[in-house]
């Protein structure tokens, strides 16, 4: 991959503000512990102020700190994204890879797979293994992992087959040269920038998707997320009767809302960039 491939000069204004703003939440998230003004599981103020000085985002029912939760939130959001799209990308491209590569039985079998991942109705079923798993971050992202997969495999098999046939592969081949030579030499280099966006991607939809779940109960109710903290403002009588909602609710999703659209952006400039790549 070209040196001056991710170079930050070449994203947009809104690209650049938004690396800096994901940046920013993932220095929220690795140092909540220290940055957080209170514990985000104790009460460190009276119930359901209003913000102010000592509480920039009010408190919940509970009495504590929604900023602290905040910085929590995120870094739950942070962990489930990466590791789902980690996890997903990397286990696409190589089922994508393999499919690409060695055609036939072993192509139909995986891209069979696909489909149906891809007929199944993503939030209904992940309502239904989330519920059927129970509530933890483990299983949250083995859920959204069996649902992310499907897309980078479809693209990068399409473009394992398009290159197998160059003719520095086909000349590897006749000299022995072994699948895992040709993956790490040829296919990696090849397939790396539509990794990278997918990988991004997923980072995206993994978010949302545990937002959903979390909103929903069937987040792991012992760590704090941002759907979780809105599941709890919500159910909490009479919330859109009073002001509450106005930083209870509006916190966590606003926060959510501008790191996806961050994320988006940074895909966006992303896949111009590596428009030549790809």
């Amino acid at each position: 991959m070209e040196k001056n491939l991710f170079k930050f000069k070449k994203f947009t204004i809104w690209g650049k503000l938004s690396i800096i703003f994901l940046c920013l939440v993932i220095f929220i998230g690795l140092f909540a512990p220290y940055i957080s003004p209170y514990a985000h599981n104790a009460p460190s103020g009276k119930s359901l102020e209003a913000p102010s000085r000592n509480h920039l985002f009010g408190t919940d029912d509970l009495g504590i700190d929604l900023l602290s939760q905040i910085f929590y939130g995120a870094r739950l959001s942070l962990i489930i994204g990466f590791s789902t799209s980690l996890l997903a990308g990397l286990g696409g491209a190589l089922l994508g890879v393999i499919s690409g590569y060695y055609g036939g039985i072993v192509d139909k079998l995986i891209m069979r797979l696909a489909d149906t991942m891809l007929a199944l109705p993503n939030l209904p079923m992940m309502i239904l293994l989330g519920a059927f798993f129970g509530p933890s971050i483990k299983n949250i992202v083995l859920v959204l992992v069996l649902f992310s997969w499907t897309g980078p495999a479809r693209i990068i098999r399409s473009k394992v087959i398009s290159i197998k046939k160059e003719s520095y592969i086909v000349m590897s081949r006749s000299y022995g040269a072994s699948f895992f030579h040709l993956f790490k030499t040829h296919f990696l280099p090849e397939i790396m920038p539509i990794l990278a966006i997918s990988i991004i991607r997923i980072t995206s939809r993994a978010i949302v998707a545990e937002a959903g779940l979390s909103f929903l109960g069937l987040g792991d109710p012992t760590s704090k997320s941002w759907g979780l903290i809105i599941n709890h403002g919500i159910n909490f009588k009479g919330i859109y009767f009073t002001e509450y909602w106005k930083w209870w609710v509006m916190a966590p999703l606003l926060s959510t809302m501008i790191l996806i659209l961050a994320i988006s952006y940074i895909s966006r400039d992303l896949e111009r960039i590596l428009n030549e790549k790809l």
